[in-house]
């Protein structure tokens, strides 16, 4: 970015959070992710309790995500639309939480219905389930359009976010190989009982959390142009927003492809597969995920801080660009991998080169998942920019329905590798020896496949243009159009200004008060 850009960008009166704010309400995230981490075992669940065949369960689980997708718009019109004395945020992680809350109670006592109903009762809690997940997450993406528009501020949610995705998705594994599997003899009814209650309570928790973080900005003022100039949509306009926003359209199938590949890496099958029979110890998983909580955060950070300097779209490129070499060289480990190879209490050379490339393969790999969360209200301020609409919920949902069906496809690819092995019927276990054709599904989920998918997802950042410079120039084109004398003027500008224009326009003719 010149030097002109950044001088003219401390003219913009920007809507700035709280640290405290910013960190309260990235456990909006954690809330729903810990619904994720416990989801991911629900395979084990509807097999091993309810009797469900695997490969129709992984075809289902991939349909279900689908079906979530396609609702998600719907959502996201709900939410631009949602306007009460609570706020536009508020009431939606409210409804999100206890529906998605309730849907877990159904799903692990479906049991006791009888087996005849087994499987119409898991289609109904895994589409209610859906519904209520999506509605609080989405609010992930589009409250942070009213958190801050600081582009400075903005990556610091990445930060506080990677931190405690680290923590959950380390501390979960820790605690579910290490304590839940062992007490309760492994994936039994007590055993998914017991997480039930201890997700539900945590996500509660946080979700109250954000909710504190969220509530003082949670406010018309803070977010678009304000109530009297942000232009009115339509529900017929949504389709005009998404035909003609390129960087929505280019970054929801990047992030997608991104996140299909992390679902692969956080599906508790491959999870077995990698460590209870290629290493011959499901525990190590647990002592990996230990490991990893550092490592995680390093990554994050040092991604965050390179958005900070450099703008989110270099960090998202850089960051696939070193996860992509990390899965090669992983994809070497694991072919040479065996039971027994790897020791984390003796640290061998082989130990050694696996955890390094485990580290900078899987976080960088995924580390855009995170990044994501922020680029979308780059989007929403873009939007704004360009039309004067205020569609944040809608531009949240998009990311989650091209998310949604990218991802389905982890389950169903899955099940498609294993059926192809000879595991049609049931799962691999910690039990199950290792063979060529194990070793051979191994590697191609944990390394072939993801690498593939991150090297399209790369390509497409190409035609993602919201560098630091041109999010600097959004801001000043929002700065004039809140500043305009009405609003049919507001309007004006963001049809007839181009955002390159913006390096001529003398801010100091538009005086706006940043709001309190």
């Amino acid at each position: 970015m010149s030097q002109n850009t950044v001088d003219r960008s401390e003219k913009v009166a920007y809507n700035r959070a709280k640290i405290w704010q910013i960190i309260l309400f990235a456990m909006n995230n954690t809330s729903t992710n810990i619904y994720l981490v416990a989801f991911s075992f629900v395979s084990y669940f509807s097999t091993g309790i309810l009797g469900l065949a695997a490969i129709f369960v992984s075809q289902l689980m991939g349909y279900v995500r689908i079906f979530d997708g396609f609702i998600d718009p719907a959502i996201g019109v709900l939410i631009d639309k949602t306007d009460t004395t609570f706020g536009k945020y508020r009431p939606i992680i409210v409804l999100g939480n206890v529906i998605t809350a309730l849907s877990f109670v159904f799903l692990f006592n479906i049991h006791r219905f009888g087996a005849g109903m087994a499987m119409p009762l898991f289609i109904l809690a895994l589409i209610i389930h859906k519904i209520g997940y999506s509605l609080q997450q989405t609010v992930t993406k589009a409250g942070q359009t009213a958190l801050t528009n600081d582009p400075k501020q903005r990556p610091i949610f990445n930060i506080v976010d990677g931190i405690m995705t680290a923590i959950l998705f380390s501390g979960s594994q820790i605690v579910i190989s290490g304590t839940l599997v062992p007490k309760h003899g492994g994936f039994t009814e007590s055993f998914f009982a017991e997480l039930m209650v201890g997700v539900i309570g945590i996500s509660a928790v946080l979700a109250v959390l954000a909710i504190a973080g969220i509530w003082q900005k949670d406010n018309k003022k803070f977010f678009g142009l304000g109530e009297e100039k942000t232009k009115k949509t339509n529900f017929k306009d949504y389709w005009k927003v998404i035909k003609g926003n390129t960087p929505l359209q280019v970054l929801s199938l990047s992030a997608a492809l991104v996140k299909f590949v992390a679902q692969l890496f956080g599906d508790s099958v491959v999870t077995v597969m990698v460590f209870g029979i290629l290493f011959g110890n499901y525990a190590l998983s647990g002592a990996i995920s230990a490991l990893m909580v550092i490592p995680n955060i390093l990554v994050t950070t040092f991604a965050a801080s390179v958005a900070r300097k450099k703008g989110l779209r270099r960090a998202y490129i850089l960051s696939l660009q070193i996860g992509i070499a990390g899965l090669i060289g992983m994809a070497t480990m694991l072919y040479s991998g065996q039971p027994g190879a790897l020791d984390l209490q003796k640290w061998g050379l082989y130990s050694v080169g696996f955890v390094v490339l485990y580290a900078f393969g899987r976080y960088f790999s995924t580390a855009p998942s995170s990044l994501v969360l922020t680029m979308g209200a780059d989007i929403s301020d873009y939007e704004t920019s360009v039309s004067g609409r205020y569609v944040s919920g809608m531009i949240g949902t998009i990311f989650s329905l091209t998310d949604s069906v990218a991802s389905s496809f982890a389950p169903m690819v899955v099940g498609w590798v294993l059926a192809g092995i000879g595991f049609a019927k049931e799962y691999p276990t910690a039990e199950t020896p290792l063979s060529p054709e194990l070793k051979g599904a191994i590697i191609t989920l944990f390394a072939i496949i993801p690498v593939a998918v991150l090297a399209v997802s790369l390509v497409l950042m190409k035609f993602y243009k919201l560098d630091n410079e041109t999010m600097a120039q959004i801001q000043e084109k929002i700065h004039a159009m809140k500043a305009a004398k009405d609003t049919e003027r507001a309007h004006d500008i963001a049809q007839n200004v181009e955002l390159s224009d913006m390096e001529y326009v003398d801010l100091s003719k538009y005086p706006v008060e940043e709001p309190k």
